[in-house]
């Protein structure tokens, strides 16, 4: 994997000191690329029904989120390797330069086709921030002075995931859905000037090897898969060479991966660690909330926009309230997990409360009131939320210390992996239940030649008459409600999962041992969110 994490090692010998200006603006900088990384993600979400409305190609739309997570996932061990071979500066402007290109070509895309491609380039940079930072941080301070820092990934996470929706929504209403992109190019530029003349680190003497056979099976085994979930009934037959090729690619190569594991000097996902159940059950865990938690946004933007009439910025500031429960319930829980020692209940109220919430959110229709949509997203977003640093902490507690790196990586990967097939499946569910919703209530002619892949944008809606609308917003919200039903056993198997976690106490590492006793853990500062680790 990576370098090692902040815990396993002191600062390098031959590290000299930096001033404290300089220090506090490589931690700006790295605050405001993760910041960057994790704004990206919702902002996008709330622009989607309108470039859908623009470009079109609505049963494409979920790519443009799929791409991204897809090429941000496979490329973090590779940074990670790439930072012990060349140094973590290199490596991190590398990262910076490549999300930068993508986002300014996403903003210039004329095209669905386009934009995925371009969204592609840009998750492949974002792949190398969130590594990078934590290891830059791992080099410059102690393990206990880094902890801090640590923390503020909570208060990024807080503020990308608050102002994420709204933001989107203004610059799509104020200026167009490009700026949702080329709003990264001026905050980017000054992260690659303060990172590439403050940044000062020892050069890397150690070589790593590096697992290209994992790296090249277990990248290829998530395309097939995702191909599969996206295009399978939608595009495609589920009987069709097309589909049983796709599942055919993804055995084989998982097959492969699993061959490549046990013979890799430093595996990008180390095999053994599967021993140990408390990680078995965090990973499945993990990837159920990924199906579940974050795809729900997109589907939400599309709801609100088109059922509700909402204009972008308004549905962003609709969305807020899941935002801020999800927020909320994150920093809640890992203040009382660090006093406590004890976290097994709140995976399980996260998997139970998700349940209520998507069932709720499957009853919206066009009558639904906005308080109770509001409610319902509040909920969603607590659930969320009650599970995003817990399953980091329970996988680390029992793992050796050697391979916490890999654990992070792991239960972040497995988070996406999630993310990436939810979003596929439930867009796949959500277009076949739109399309007969939309030929069943229109008839014939009544779209007068236009567009249904267009129909997500107000300009559009506004131009039909009153009852074709009226039709296209209940088509809308019945195709809508499977995808939240179809969180439900998703659900149930995470909360099932999540029953069988032992509640072993968090150890403390800050005196180096991994046996030390977990009262001492309930001052240990606490864990940043899972997906940032």
């Amino acid at each position: 994997m990576s370098a090692p994490t902040t815990g396993s090692h002191p600062p390098q010998s031959g590290a000299s000191p930096a001033p404290d200006t300089r220090i506090k603006t490589v931690i700006a900088a790295c605050m405001l690329a993760i910041f960057l990384a994790m704004l990206d993600a919702q902002i996008v979400a709330t622009a989607l029904p309108r470039i859908v409305g623009d470009l079109g190609d609505l049963d494409l739309f979920a790519w443009v989120t799929t791409a991204y997570i897809i090429a941000s996932s496979v490329t973090t061990p590779v940074y990670g390797k790439l930072g012990d071979l060349f140094g973590r500066k290199k490596v991190f402007l590398v990262a910076i330069a490549l999300f930068l290109v993508g986002s300014a070509v996403s903003g210039l895309a004329q095209s669905m086709e386009q934009l995925i491609l371009f969204r592609t380039l840009q998750g492949i940079g974002a792949g190398g921030l969130f590594v990078s930072v934590l290891a830059i941080i791992g080099e410059l301070f102690s393990p206990r002075e880094g902890a801090k820092y640590f923390n503020m990934f909570g208060m990024v996470f807080a503020g990308a995931a608050l102002a994420g929706p709204a933001i989107g929504g203004v610059l799509t209403d104020l200026l167009s859905w490009h700026w949702v992109f080329l709003i990264n190019l001026p905050l980017g530029v000054v992260v690659l000037a303060l990172v590439a003349s403050c940044l000062h680190l020892p050069p890397r003497s150690r070589r790593a090897h590096i697992d290209y056979a994992g790296f090249t099976t277990l990248s290829t085994a998530v395309v097939a898969l995702t191909l599969l979930a996206s295009w399978g009934g939608v595009k495609y037959g589920w009987t069709s060479p097309q589909i049983l090729g796709l599942g055919a690619v993804a055995l084989v190569t998982g097959a492969l991966f699993v061959a490549a594991e046990r013979r890799a000097a430093e595996p990008v996902i180390p095999l053994h660690l599967f021993r140990d159940s408390t990680f078995g059950i965090s990973v499945l865990v993990s990837f159920a909330a990924g199906i579940v938690f974050l795809g729900a946004v997109n589907f939400l933007a599309l709801y609100i926009q088109v059922v509700t009439g909402a204009s972008p910025t308004l549905s962003g500031v609709v969305l807020l309230p899941m935002m801020f429960g999800l927020v909320a319930a994150s920093v809640v829980s890992g203040r009382i997990i660090t006093q406590t020692g004890r976290y097994k209940w709140y995976p399980v109220l996260s998997m139970a409360t998700g349940i209520v919430g998507a069932l709720l959110l499957s009853t919206m229709d066009t009558g639904t009131p906005q308080g109770l949509v509001i409610a319902y997203m509040l909920l969603f977003g607590i659930a969320a939320g009650l599970n995003m640093q817990v399953l980091t902490m329970a996988a680390q507690n029992t793992a050796p210390r050697d391979d916490i790196g890999a654990v992070h990586a792991t239960v972040a990967f497995t988070r996406q992996l999630g993310s990436t097939l939810g979003i596929s499946v439930f867009a796949a569910v959500f277009y076949n239940r739109l399309t007969e919703e939309l030929a069943r209530r229109i008839p014939a002619g009544a779209l007068g030649g236009v567009d249904r892949d267009a129909l997500s944008s107000h300009e559009v809606l506004d131009e039909l008459a009153a009852p074709v609308r009226e039709a296209v917003e209940n088509a809308y919200a019945a195709a809508l409600g499977p995808v939240f039903l179809g969180a439900v056993p998703v659900l149930l198997v995470g909360l099932g999962a999540a029953l069988l976690m032992r509640n072993t106490p968090l150890r403390s590492w800050d005196h180096g041992s991994p046996e030390d006793s977990p009262e001492e853990s309930a001052g240990a500062p606490a864990e940043a969110p899972a997906d940032q680790r």
